[in-house]
Formats: C-alpha cells, sequence, structure tokens
C-alpha cells in the first residue's frame, strides 16, 4: 500500500484525515507548537483503518501531521510536560468562526484535547516510512 500524502484547506478535507488518524498513538514529545512559524505539529502512530485487513490484528505507520497559519494552541486533560505520556487520538474537528478561520480540536481517549486557533485551516498529512504489524486492533464500544 503507499503512504498516504493528504491536504486539507477545509471541513471536508479535515473529516478525511480524521477518519485515517483515528486511533493514532502519540507521544506528548512528539508534540509541539512554534508561535513564529505558527505550526503545530505532531508525530504519530497511524492505525492503518484503509487496509480493510478484517483477519489480522491490521498495522500501524509512522506518520506526520502538521497544522499551519496557527495562532494559538492550548492543551487541556494532560500534562504537556510530561514527554513520555501517551494520548490516543480519537477525532479531529474544525469550527469556523470568521472565514477563513477557526478553531480546530484533537480529542483524545480520556478527555483530554488539544484547541488550535487557525488563520485559515491547512493541515498535511503524511505517512514517512514502513508499516509493521499492529499488537491489536483498536475496539469502541457502542454507545
Amino acid at each position: 500500500m503507499a503512504d498516504l500524502k493528504l491536504l486539507a484547506l477545509d471541513q471536508e478535507d479535515l473529516e478525511v484525515i480524521a477518519a485515517y488518524t483515528q486511533d493514532s498513538v502519540i507521544k506528548v514529545g512528539d508534540m509541539g507548537y512554534v508561535p513564529g512559524d505558527k505550526r503545530f505539529a505532531f508525530l504519530m502512530n497511524r492505525f492503518a483503518w484503509e487496509t480493510g485487513d478484517k483477519s489480522r490484528k491490521g498495522e500501524r505507520r509512522r506518520a506526520a501531521l502538521h497544522f499551519d497559519h496557527v495562532l494559538s494552541a492550548k492543551s487541556t486533560g494532560f500534562d504537556m510536560n510530561a514527554k513520555d505520556g501517551v494520548l490516543e487520538l480519537l477525532t479531529i474537528r474544525f469550527e469556523p468562526t470568521e472565514a477563513p478561520s477557526g478553531n480546530v480540536t484533537l480529542e483524545f481517549a480520556g478527555g483530554a484535547s488539544i484547541a488550535l486557533q487557525v488563520e485559515c485551516l491547512e493541515a498535511r498529512l503524511a505517512d514517512l516510512g514502513a508499516a509493521w504489524r499492529a499488537k491489536a486492533k483498536p475496539a469502541h464500544e457502542i454507545e
């Protein structure tokens, strides 16, 4: 399977990226905001849902996601200084404010989140290398 390279410039595009990154595992030390560059970026171990393999545990891929035109980044529900902490990404949402600006929210398991205020939506997702067999397939309870 080819490496993913996706660009999001609107809410529909971001929903595609959110689907591909659902259940990604992210180390707190692998994320950061650079105000001077107006960029928030992180590395993740992405669960490759697109393989559609129901007979195995699936696979993970190392990937990077970054948001440009970021004015602020605020985290809640976890300690950004706990560099070895691990978060599981549930979804990514965009709420427009005064077009083209808005707010991007990264929602994690356990109620943690990161809120990004953006001038406009621009996000890029890229797989960085080979895949490996996952230890387990993520499972979700239906509410």
